[in-house]
């Protein structure tokens, strides 16, 4: 990303501009994110915002981050397709090198997801496990490793936009793993805040953004034990 300035909200202007980005893609708002893209590409930079962007298939699906590039695609600041990068792809067919990189995926995955979760992260994996083991696989594989280990935009930075996009769709029990994720991952709590106010400016009810902000505060207590 580009060099750090200082937002408005709490957080500095880059994390800030990428955290509303994602806030508005989960809010299905294209005025706001027609807005805040445009805003992002000239604060943090075209490939962050791409990197936000292709993350949030993971928490908001596939058909949401068709839509959000259709829109990025329309901007002059997202006509220039980024190359793909080794780190993220994998070959279509099975030959030399696609073993080491499913391998350098779940190390990579294992690292980020137990940076995550820190003492909770076996708890996590054998919850998701009872759950499914191949959920536990693709959890490990698919999100940690080959999304959220990508460089570009860096962990902190990636959980905190999480942390807005779970705070507009209220996923409960993930945003209070994503909160205390941002925390882990080396967030301030005041970043993880304004990444949490960021999401519930676009919450469909008070009453959403009341157990919201009790859950924040249920995390920051913990935090600072």
């Amino acid at each position: 990303m580009k060099g750090s300035t200082q937002g408005t909200g709490g957080l500095p202007a880059e994390r800030e501009a990428l955290v509303l980005v994602s806030a508005a893609h989960a809010s299905r708002d294209e005025a706001a994110l027609r807005r805040v893209l445009r805003e992002a590409a000239a604060t943090a930079g075209p490939e962050p915002v791409e990197e936000v962007l292709l993350q949030a298939y993971l928490f908001l699906g596939f058909p949401a981050a068709i839509w959000a590039f259709g829109i990025w695609r329309s901007l002059a600041a997202g006509r220039r397709r980024t190359e793909r990068d080794d780190h993220g792809r994998l070959p279509l067919e099975a030959g030399e090198g696609a073993t080491d990189l499913v391998s350098t995926w779940e190390r990579a995955g294992e690292a980020v997801c137990g940076r995550v979760y820190s003492s909770n992260y076996e708890k996590l994996r054998r919850n998701v496990q009872a759950l499914h083991p191949e959920l536990d696989r693709w959890m490990i594989l698919e999100g940690y490793g080959k999304v959220l280990s990508r460089p570009t935009v860096d962990l902190p930075t990636r959980e905190l936009c999480i942390v807005a996009s779970l705070a507009v769709t209220g996923w409960e029990p993930q945003l209070h793993s994503h909160l205390r994720g941002a925390l882990n991952a080396g967030a301030e709590p005041a970043e993880a805040e304004a990444a949490l106010e960021a999401g519930l400016r676009f919450a469909p009810t008070e009453e959403w953004r009341q157990r919201a902000r009790i859950l924040w505060q249920q995390v920051l207590r913990r935090h600072v034990r």
